[in-house]
Formats: C-alpha cells, sequence, structure tokens
C-alpha cells in the first residue's frame, strides 16, 4: 500500500469511527428520552435509528426498560456486517452480551476486525443457520435457557427455523416477516434448507406473513406486540412477562410495507408498488401453517 493509499485508508477509518461516536452519542439521548414515556399509541412513537436500519433502536430502548430483570444478553442472525443491526446499539449502549451470526465469512471477519467485537463482549460465527443446526449452534457458543432478546432477519426461513428453537427462551423476540404475504393468510415459504432470497425465484418471494408468525409466538406462549413502522419487524413479548401491553391481533398490529425492491431477471430494480408486488409472485407454492398443506399465492 502507498503512502497516499494508506493516508486515504486511516483517514476513512478516523473519520467513520468519528461519525459512529457521533450518532451514539445522540442515540444516548433518545435512549433516555423514550425509557421515560410511560405509554405509547404505537411503536412509532419512540423510534428512531442509530445502527438499525429503520426506527428499531427507540422500540428496543422502550422496551427493554419496560421489563423487569431481563437477561441482558442477545443474539442475531442474518447481521450482514453488522454495522446496520438492531443489536449493535444494545451492545454499545447497554454493554449487553451478545452472538450474531451470519452465512458469509467476509462479512464474519469484518466484525472481527471491528473494535466492537473486543470493546464489548460479542461472538461473531460464520454458519447458514437452518432449523436443523439453530440449537446446536446457539449452545456451542454458551446460550441457553433465559436471554433477553433475540432477532431473526434472515429473509427465508425466519418461521421455520424460530419454530425449531429450543436452546434459548427470549423475553423479546423480533422476527421478520414478509408484508407482501397480506394479514390475512397464515402462510410462509415451504421449509428448504438450502433456500436463498432471490435465487430462481421473484425476490418478493421469502419469510411468512404476519398471522403465521402470530399463531407460531402463541404457540410458544408470547405475546405480539406491535410492528415497526416500516412494516418488516414484528415484536413479541413472553406472556409471562409482567410487560404490561396489550397483545395485538395480526390485523390489529399488521402494517404494510411500503418498499419497492422488486428486481428483473438482471437484476436490476423495478420498483413495484402496492398490489403489484403480490400479484409478481402469485402461483407460486406457500405452506398454510393453520393445516400444513401446500398452497398458492
Amino acid at each position: 500500500m502507498g503512502f497516499r493509499s494508506a493516508l486515504t485508508f486511516w483517514t476513512e477509518r478516523f473519520n467513520s469511527a468519528v461519525l459512529s461516536k457521533q450518532r451514539v452519542l445522540i442515540g444516548q439521548g433518545l435512549a433516555w428520552r423514550v425509557r421515560d414515556i410511560p405509554s405509547i399509541n404505537n411503536f412509532s412513537d419512540v423510534e428512531f435509528s442509530v445502527f438499525s436500519q429503520w426506527g428499531d433502536d427507540g422500540i428496543i430502548q422502550w422496551l427493554i426498560h419496560r421489563i423487569p430483570g431481563l437477561s441482558e444478553t442477545f443474539v442475531e442472525f442474518g447481521v450482514e456486517g453488522y454495522q446496520e443491526a438492531n443489536t449493535r446499539f444494545l451492545l454499545v449502549n447497554d454493554n449487553w452480551r451478545g452472538l450474531v451470526m451470519d452465512g458469509s465469512r467476509l462479512n464474519i471477519e469484518a466484525i472481527k476486525l471491528d473494535p466492537i467485537s473486543w470493546r464489548h463482549d460479542l461472538q461473531a460465527t460464520c454458519a447458514f443457520v437452518t432449523a436443523e443446526n439453530i440449537d446446536q449452534l446457539l449452545l456451542s457458543h454458551g446460550f441457553e435457557g433465559d436471554i433477553g432478546l433475540l432477532h431473526i432477519d434472515i429473509d427465508g426461513n425466519d418461521y421455520w427455523v424460530w419454530r425449531a428453537i429450543t436452546a434459548i427462551r427470549p423475553a423479546i423476540a423480533i422476527i421478520e416477516y414478509n408484508s407482501v404475504l397480506g394479514a390475512e393468510r397464515a402462510i410462509t415459504i415451504p421449509y428448504d434448507p438450502k433456500f436463498t432470497r432471490g435465487g430462481p425465484t421473484n425476490v418478493l418471494y421469502y419469510g411468512a406473513s404476519l398471522p403465521a408468525l402470530c399463531d407460531l409466538g402463541q404457540s410458544r406462549g408470547y405475546d405480539f406486540v406491535g410492528s415497526n413502522s416500516a412494516g418488516n419487524n414484528a415484536y413479541f413479548v413472553r406472556s409471562d412477562l409482567q410487560h404490561g401491553l396489550e397483545p395485538l391481533t395480526a390485523a390489529g398490529g399488521y402494517v404494510e410495507s411500503k418498499f419497492t425492491e422488486s428486481r428483473n431477471g438482471k437484476g436490476e430494480l423495478t420498483y413495484l408498488r402496492g398490489e403489484q408486488r403480490l400479484a409478481s409472485i402469485r402461483g407460486l407454492p406457500v405452506i398454510n401453517t393453520r393445516t400444513g398443506v401446500e398452497e398458492q399465492l
């Protein structure tokens, strides 16, 4: 690396570090404000973003200070390089202990090179998470029993992986849902341990509907308490905890996403909106999670 290249590299690293510290300081002020809000109409009232893609940093801060005696531990998978994630602010601001996983070795290597990995108790491991391996991955990294928070965001088998987890009992579970699938049918993509979003199918074909996740959450002893305003993350809190939140139905807590992330066969954005999105994946197979029968969208 030449002198100019080295200077550019270290200048960018320094500027990035300064910007990150500024973001954290602003986030700390916002966190103190939302903690003191006794009640809200919906999660949008407390949303803010420091490292989360949407307003989930604020929702998480508000929730963790409503529930006493939380284990200060988290698990999140599908984190990419962990620069934009729902638990990074929780790690930095609240000093929780955590495990993050991603299927890309390059992403995990980037996380391990990030100073956040030695400044905090953070384990990062490369794994393509499936229903078959999730429990062993958790146990092998020392995560068992009660934990504070679980976030599943793998753009695919989210329903099946959550259903398979028995090693941990998170107080708060954040599960990504596919808003395009609507708020009426309890459906998910068929289970395929090798499923990758996009792949040979439409990029909008992934994950589960909110009703499917609400049914699963209820069967596992969780109350559905709301969605973020982006319409992609559903929040569940264990029913045995004194959270004081009103449980919602899927219809009552559904938020329609406005993402225009559809792509054509060349990978180019096509910007489908509204009902156009669902129309583009009509006829593809889904599993009715209430009957176990394969149906079509």
